[in-house]
């Protein structure tokens, strides 16, 4: 209970991304223009219903871990919100900009999973898709957690192929395509390289106030 009070400040900076979230609805109803940038491999790609599943895990495997840095290392904690931030606020500018779109398949059959895609496709309209914000903020987790000491064997696991599912569901499942998950994996790993080789943030005691300086 006495780390839970301790780390309850840093956690309390989750909730900038509600924010974030509203601001990604407010850019999906926007499809003025929105480019198609599908390519030939895209085409070979079969649509897998079952992805469908790591797909939507992605709400609780980045809430899960990063709850998991700020106990194991508040300071790689503060790093990794700091790139999903200004990552996410990246791609907001460019949806903005430049609108793509993914063609979604023909949905047929009334199973569970094609439920589940259904959901998805009617609260998820198929723009906002370069870069993918799904790739994004899962493969900032994956390069982030390298920086967590002492990490448990299945922990390690987990974090890499719950990962790489996730990353892979969204080109199963139709909702982007190869551009957008190598786009995102370009952005996120140079703005890790920015955030965790020249940002250091320092986590005070308690109340004490938390900052980020130039090495």
């Amino acid at each position: 209970m006495k780390n839970l009070l301790k780390k309850a400040p840093y956690l309390l900076l989750l909730l900038v991304l509600p924010p974030l979230g509203k601001i990604y609805e407010l850019l999906n109803n926007r499809s003025d223009n929105a480019v198609d940038i599908t390519s030939s491999i895209d085409h070979m790609i079969p649509f897998l219903s079952i992805f469908i599943i790591p797909y939507i895990l992605w709400y609780a495997y980045l809430f899960v871990y990063l709850v998991y840095f700020c106990f194991k290392d508040t300071k790689v904690y503060m790093k990794t919100l700091f790139l999903i931030v200004i990552a996410e606020l990246i791609c907001f500018v460019i949806y903005f900009f430049f609108q793509t779109t993914v063609p979604r398949p023909a949905l047929t059959g009334n199973n569970f999973l094609t439920g589940l895609v259904q959901w998805i496709y009617l609260n998820d309209r198929p723009v906002n898709c370069f870069p993918s914000i799904h790739v994004l903020t899962t493969f900032a987790i994956m390069l982030a957690s390298i920086h967590i000491k002492n990490k448990h064997l299945v922990t390690n696991f987990c974090i890499h192929i719950f990962g790489t599912l996730i990353i892979i569901s969204t080109l199963f499942v139709k909702q982007h395509v190869i551009l957008d998950m190598i786009g995102s994996m370009f952005l996120i790993t140079f703005l890790y390289g920015l955030t965790f080789g020249f940002i250091s943030f320092r986590v005070g005691e308690k109340s004490d106030p938390v900052y980020f300086k130039n090495k």
